[in-house]
């Protein structure tokens, strides 16, 4: 998606940024396990098909990606000319394939690095990706499609992220899970306290990245 194409979220723990040429061959290399090929539905690629997903994918206006980036401290300041050597951990995705209801997508997240699992990182990853989704893109209503085996997952959406479980499918073991999104004012696009449940989500700020950095 071109919407996000120039543009990095920072958290307190992580930077989201556009998934560009520089990423791919370190996707690739996640995408060659048998573990997180399971976890996300996916099948192997060919470098030369990794990187043709990658360019299909930042034209592609029913999608948009986000690497995830660790920050290695709250205190690290990160600029547009930084903000990309970060470390990888992760992607987290929409996919707006709902055609009767435009204003409606589907958010995927993967951690990656074993090591960066379990520290709070995909939530905020997941809260920043709703946030933008709802002020940058006007997304009404999120649902994620989650393994009945996901016991953690499924807790994270229902008790963190305001989620409700809405579907089952015994056949392909798994539940849907939908968050509706309110309208905001523009008054109230800096809030951020729509996404999440008995909680305020924690500020981010967006910076534009240096043009000389984008490797699209």
């Amino acid at each position: 998606m071109r919407a996000n194409e120039r543009i990095a979220l920072v958290g307190e723990k992580c930077v989201l940024v556009p998934y560009l040429k520089r990423h791919v061959e370190h996707y690739n290399k996640w995408m060659q396990s048998p573990e997180l090929l399971e976890m996300t539905a996916s099948e192997p690629l060919t470098l030369e098909e990794e990187y043709e997903m990658q360019e299909s994918w930042r034209v592609d206006e029913n999608k948009c990606t986000f690497i995830i980036l660790s920050r290695e401290s709250p205190n690290q300041e990160i600029t547009r000319t930084n903000a990309l050597a970060q470390k990888m951990v992760g992607d987290v995705n929409l996919f707006f394939n709902d055609h009767d209801d435009p204003r409606s997508a589907e958010i995927e997240i993967m951690v990656a690095e074993p090591s960066y699992r379990r520290k709070g990182m995909g939530l905020e990853a997941l809260r920043m990706m709703m946030v933008y989704a709802q002020q940058s893109l006007g997304t009404r209503r999120i649902t994620a499609k989650v393994s009945t085996e996901n016991k953690g997952s499924i807790q994270l959406f229902l008790t963190q992220l305001g989620f409700v479980q809405i579907s089952y499918s015994q056949v392909f073991g798994e539940v849907t899970l939908e968050r509706v999104l309110s309208p905001q004012s523009p008054s109230a696009a800096s809030d951020n306290t729509d996404v999440g449940k008995n909680t305020i989500l924690e500020q981010f700020v967006t910076i534009q990245l240096d043009e000389d950095q984008l490797d699209h």
